[in-house]
């Protein structure tokens, strides 16, 4: 388990995106595909125009879920408790790959032992799936040569996350399907090279190529090259910075290409906090919402006028190449090291490719990549030697590890769930037209143009009961705040759930999300909240 989490505890893919083609069965859990990344579906409809069986697990209708051959449309938060389940039949009925758990893993009685205490019966209750359902979910995955699993923001933007992510390795090893082609534990990046900076160490508690601060010699190593003192203790997240801001311990920030102000849990609280800070540097190619708290705003470069290097999903390297010079006078890595330098850390780098070559040598991962081998094509790391091709799919004959560690992990509800004052589960996402919190999408006319305005996605029973009409305008609230919203009245949601998209800052969907954090990745619960509707007059 420890030797996946160094895979795609990052949220890198195990496997490549080709293979998925090939795969006899996906398991796709929590990814709106088609939506959020319609090159990837591609793949995904492929696999199922070569005769693979697509399983769809998704508390909405989504276009992806419409397309599959099994929708598995699960109550909100219960994740855990249904691949607890499908793992319970897959075991009952011999369809585990008993030879690849003797030989490489550990742990596996524990894990019996917490499946065992998730019935077919038990299952259904707590997540509303018929028993038919996980039972042909079950006996697909399982049986299949070869079946790949693929997640997104659905499976890891809950407060039981990690259990999440653990859970869907556990199904993995159980099946040996993992370590082959076109098998694997894939979740799909949602953002342009956020693998690559996780790669390169943007992150509170690892360096370059996920090499942890906690251990002296990974310290040491960087120390030296960076002729600086390192700090052995983590950093703060990004949402653990709200909490630092507005207990006065972090004074100042600076947020280089985001838009928190939108994008974050509890938009109220994150405003409070944005008006404490003594600086708030942001840098942008837009204004944002957040732009408006800023004391200092710089411009930034996009990827047409950046030199260097992007990271895709699949863990592939590849050349990014300016296609106009760079409209503010400098790149992106310039004005930060012009900022470090002027700061008290001085930096002397005369190119992207400077800062790449000193990071390669510094992490094995990518020790064999330079530009002129990048120039020719992408690499998939780990490429430890000039001479490695590159790693199409990791674990092929053993664990990080060693041995893959089974998980026993318990079914935990959600933080928030409905009362009688906030009846209804939130959840939020995105749209085809849109991209995360709009500053470029919402630019676009005729993106514009498809959808204007921020509606609310509310079952047709629960619109009649409540003399919703559609396209009226809704009051939603929650603990934390209040938007307006227009009704959608629709059955891609089931009675009792109300899907709002993210995009909208003027009526952001983040005034209602919770900020409870996963334990272990500090991720907020963006998926499941409470909240009330009220029609408005």
């Amino acid at each position: 388990m420890a030797g996946l989490a160094a895979a795609f505890g990052s949220g890198a893919m195990t496997n490549s995106f080709a293979e998925l083609e090939h795969a006899n069965c996906i398991f796709a859990i929590g990814t709106n595909t088609t939506v959020a990344h319609p090159i990837a579906s591609m793949r995904l409809m492929r696999a199922k125009a070569n005769g693979a069986k697509l399983i769809v697990v998704d508390p909405r209708r989504t276009q992806i879920a419409s397309l599959a051959h099994l929708h598995i449309q699960h109550r909100l938060g219960t994740d855990v408790a249904l691949i607890n389940g499908i793992m319970h039949l897959i075991y009952k009925n011999g369809w585990h790959n008993q030879a690849f758990i003797e030989a490489r893993t550990e742990n596996f009685p524990a894990l019996v032992e917490m499946i065992d205490k998730f019935p077919p019966a038990r299952v259904s209750e707590i997540t509303g799936v018929p028993v038919a359902h996980l039972q042909q979910a079950a006996e697909w995955y399982a049986q299949s040569e070869a079946s790949a699993i693929c997640y997104v923001l659905g499976i890891t933007q809950h407060s039981t996350g990690t259990d999440n992510v653990k859970s869907l390795a556990n199904l993995a090893m159980l099946c040996g399907h993992i370590g082959r082609p076109s098998t694997g534990v894939n979740p799909i990046r949602g953002q342009n090279n956020v693998q690559g900076a996780c790669d390169m160490g943007a992150l509170p508690n690892v360096l370059p190529g996920y090499q942890y601060i906690t251990i002296p010699e990974n310290l040491e190593k960087f120390a030296k090259a960076w002729n600086a003192k390192l700090s052995p203790s983590p950093g703060l997240t990004m949402f653990e910075q709200i909490d630092a801001i507005l207990e006065g311990k972090v004074k100042g920030l600076v947020v280089f290409g985001a838009n928190p102000v939108t994008s974050y849990p509890d938009v109220n609280r994150v405003e409070k906090a944005m008006q404490a800070l003594e600086f708030l540097l942001v840098m942008d190619i837009f204004p944002t919402p957040t732009t408006e708290f800023a004391h200092l705003v710089l411009p930034a470069t996009s990827f047409a006028e950046s030199d260097g290097t992007f990271s895709s999903s699949e863990r592939r390297v590849q050349r990014v190449r300016p296609a106009i010079d760079p409209i503010p006078g400098k790149t992106n890595w310039q004005t930060i090291q012009e900022l470090s330098s002027r700061m008290g850390y001085p930096m002397n780098y005369g190119s992207g490719e400077d800062i790449f070559n000193e990071m390669a040598s510094l992490t094995p991962a990518f020790g064999g990549m330079t530009f002129e081998r990048l120039n020719e094509k992408g690499l998939c790391w780990p490429c430890p030697t000039p001479d490695h091709p590159g790693t199409q799919y990791l674990h092929k004959d053993r664990f990080a590890r060693g041995l893959g560690a089974f998980q026993s992990i318990d079914y935990r509800p959600p933080a928030e769930g409905p009362d009688a004052v906030y009846p209804f589960w939130l959840t939020t996402g995105t749209l085809f037209t849109q991209y995360l919190t709009g500053t470029m999408t919402r630019r676009c006319p005729s993106l514009h143009h498809e959808n204007p305005v921020v509606e609310v996605e509310i079952h047709p029973e629960d619109a009649h009961r409540l003399h919703i009409q559609p396209g009226e305008q809704v009051k939603a609230s929650s603990r934390r705040g209040s938007i307006m919203v227009k009704a959608l009245v629709t059955e891609r949601v089931k009675p009792g759930v109300v899907f709002i998209p993210l995009h909208y800052a003027e009526n952001a969907a983040n005034r209602l999300t919770n900020a409870a954090l996963d334990p272990v990745t500090k991720t907020p619960e963006y998926k499941v909240c409470a909240v009330s509707l009220d029609r408005v007059a």
